[in-house]
Order: structure tokens, then C-alpha cells, then sequence
């Protein structure tokens, strides 16, 4: 037979209502009665129903996932991470995919908090970025995190969670820099992401740093795609001085590039260095695997959502955690090939 609340309440020796209570994560309730009534919960497997709490209660206990990113490891990976914090705290994740270049994004969003009964939204790139979608949410009073590319100078106020972009494109850089390449190409993502700004920056910091020419021609502008990479690999590896090396601006991007390259007869990374970013299922698909930047989405989003749920319930104003992707070196990059 299934397991009820009267069941959870017998067992820890507690009223209904403070079952209730502690399932709708109140503060009021002691710890003592907490840890009670939750270890009675594990011990009877109790799963409490979240469509009756959310019809019966003026709470909600539903998170928006918001999102427009045709990369679908990373939704993946972001989802995963929400849906852990959500069923550790007893909430539902609504999935909500849509066109951040959409003239009606903002009543398209603030209509779904309204309609949908959401707890918060967890937002990312572009839309975590767009002031007009934050002046909008904030405006009905919506509970929201963002995920955003930047450092701790961009956190402002509300929850932030920073992924320190600018960084890990040093590192990865540099560990080029550090095989003996001088000449590296730049194959760019979306621009209207920041995260394409902060790793173009980072790029460009790297070189400053060890005095090399920054060379114009070697930085493509494109997509977070691989047929972009495959594009842009093409446009470097048939200049008449092309580069050594290349840093793509995501994993999928270097995959289309190193496709490039190898179509092109190039030996990897012999011929050619070439270096992702995001430590994607893509950097691990490719042949040969492609030296990249770790960036933990999973767990990325499964703080942000927590710090969502935990702002719900104590009303903070600012709260803010910093992410720093670190290289991860793998087959695709080597010291440049001596003629």
C-alpha cells in the first residue's frame, strides 16, 4: 500500500501538520523535529504528492528551467543538476525552452510564473543576460537565479551564479602558449552570449600577457555549433600563413574544426593544435579527444537551484557563487610541428 502522510506522522511520533510543515520546508519548525520527520520519510519511502501541495497550498513548489541553447549536452547536464535539488527539497522542475530574440519573450515568461504557479526560474544564457527580461521579472516580483559568464564585478543584486569564463580561457590559452604556439586562431560562438565576450577576452589577455601579436584574420566570428566550426577551421587552415593552433569557443565548435583539419589532411596535433571549452560528451567523441575546459554544468545548476529555493523560504537579496573552468589536457594539443 502506498505511504501516507498519517503514516510519516505515526512514525516520528509528530502531528500531520508538522509532517506538512516540514515537507513545505517552513523555518519555523526545530531541527530536532525536522531530522525526525525526515528520517521517518527515508525509512518509509514516502513520496509526498506535489500536485495536491501545489492545488491545496498558496505556495508553489514547481522551478522553471529557462532556456534558448541548441547545445543539448548542455541542457542535459543543466537539467540534471536542477532536478537533484528539486527532488532533494520536494519540488517539480517545469521545462521551458523558447526564443530569447522573440519580441514577446518578457510576457511569454512573466506569464508562465503567473499561469504555471512557478516557486522561481532558474535562467540562462542569453536570457539570464537580457535586462529587459530581469526588469520585466523582477517588476511581478518573481523569485529567479541567473547563470551568467563573468567575475565577481558582475554580480549586482539578486542570486548569481558567475562562471568565471574570461579565466578558463586564459588557462587554456596559456597551455598552448606554454607547448611553444605563437600563432593561434579564435573560432567565436555567439556574440549576443556574454560567455563568447568573457573567452574572447580571456583569449586575447593570454596573448597580452606573453607579448604575441594578436592577428585579426585568426579570429572568426561564428556559432555554438559544429557547422560553424567546421566553417571557421576552413576559413584558418587555408590562409596563406595559417595558424598552429585553435581555441574554439565550445567543445562542438572544435569538433567541427578538428572534422575540418582532418578533412583538410592536417595530422591532430601535429599539424595542428586544436582546444574546446565546457569538457562536453563532444571532447570525449572525437578522435583524436580534444583538450578543453572543464565547466561543471550538473553542478552549476543544481547550486543555483538550490540557492533558489533556500532564497524563497529566507528572503535574501543578494546571493552569489563563482565557478572557475579548469583545462582539462587531453590528445588534441602538442608542441607546434618542427618543418
Amino acid at each position: 500500500m502506498k505511504v501516507t502522510i498519517n503514516d510519516v506522522a505515526k512514525y516520528a511520533g509528530v502531528s500531520i501538520k508538522t509532517v506538512s510543515r516540514v515537507t513545505n520546508n517552513e523555518p519555523s519548525v526545530k531541527q530536532a523535529t525536522v531530522d525526525k520527520v525526515n528520517e521517518a520519510i527515508k525509512a518509509l519511502n514516502y513520496q509526498p504528492n506535489l500536485a495536491a501541495r501545489n492545488l491545496a497550498g498558496t505556495k508553489s513548489y514547481a522551478i522553471g528551467f529557462i532556456y534558448d541553447n541548441p547545445n543539448a549536452y548542455y541542457i542535459i547536464d543543466m537539467q540534471n543538476g536542477i532536478l537533484s535539488a528539486c527532488k532533494d527539497k520536494g519540488y517539480e522542475l517545469v521545462i521551458h525552452p523558447c526564443n530569447a530574440k522573440s519580441e514577446n519573450i518578457c510576457d511569454e515568461l512573466c506569464n508562465l510564473v503567473k499561469h504555471s504557479r512557478l516557486a522561481g526560474l532558474v535562467l540562462t544564457p542569453p536570457l539570464s543576460e537580457d535586462p529587459k527580461v530581469l526588469k520585466a521579472l523582477s517588476e511581478i516580483d518573481a523569485n529567479y537565479v541567473r547563470i551568467i559568464a563573468g567575475e565577481e564585478t558582475k554580480v549586482g543584486d539578486g542570486l548569481t551564479i558567475l562562471v568565471n569564463d574570461k579565466s578558463g580561457a586564459v588557462e587554456i590559452t596559456q597551455h598552448l602558449i606554454d607547448l611553444g604556439h605563437k600563432e593561434i586562431g579564435f573560432l567565436s560562438g555567439d556574440l549576443h552570449h556574454e560567455s563568447t565576450k568573457e573567452r574572447l577576452q580571456g583569449f586575447k589577455h593570454a596573448l597580452t600577457k606573453n607579448k604575441l601579436k594578436l592577428n585579426k584574420d585568426y579570429i572568426i566570428e561564428g556559432k555554438y555549433s559544429f557547422e560553424s566550426g567546421v566553417a571557421g577551421a576552413n576559413q584558418l587552415i587555408t590562409l596563406e600563413n595559417r595558424p598552429t593552433a585553435i581555441v574554439a569557443c565550445n567543445d562542438e565548435i572544435a569538433a567541427g574544426a578538428l572534422f575540418a583539419a582532418r578533412l583538410a589532411g592536417l595530422d591532430i596535433p601535429n599539424d595542428l593544435s586544436i582546444v574546446g571549452f565546457e569538457d562536453s560528451p563532444f571532447s570525449r567523441q572525437t578522435w583524436p579527444k580534444l583538450t578543453t575546459v572543464h565547466q561543471p554544468n550538473t553542478e552549476i545548476a543544481k547550486v543555483a537551484t538550490e540557492l533558489l529555493i533556500a532564497n524563497r523560504r529566507e528572503q535574501h537579496t543578494t546571493l552569489s557563487k563563482t565557478f572557475t573552468p579548469e583545462p582539462v589536457l587531453r590528445d588534441s594539443s602538442a608542441s607546434p610541428h618542427k618543418q
